[in-house]
């Protein structure tokens, strides 16, 4: 699948992006700092933007939350990778928790 001129993403680099993160093999700064905290910030900053236009023009509450939550699978993964990468530190993992739930509750 061709995203842009020269870039493709195909099945197996995606799984490379989860599995990798998953056993712990990306570097944890990169995890921490760009995935979750930049990245993810982002996609739930916009998805709960959503969420909130489509509340304010009168849509169904029930669509709604379901774009608001809809991330919430994508950020418990951030998490958990996280806290199974060796090396972590306490406060990298007590603020990924933090994360969670504020990304997750506002």
């Amino acid at each position: 699948m061709t995203t842009a001129p020269g870039l493709v993403v195909d099945a197996s680099q995606a799984a490379g992006y989860f599995g990798s993160r998953w056993r712990g093999e990306a570097y944890l700064s990169q995890l921490f700092w760009r995935d979750m905290l930049i990245v993810g910030s982002f996609i739930n900053l916009f998805t709960g933007f959503i969420a909130l236009m489509i509340a304010a023009q009168g849509g169904d509450l029930w669509v709604a939350a379901t774009v608001h939550f809809a991330t919430l699978p994508y950020n418990v993964f951030l998490v958990l990778a996280l806290w199974r990468t060796p090396g972590r530190s306490k406060v990298m993992a007590w603020t990924s928790s933090v994360w969670l739930g504020a990304v997750t509750l506002l």
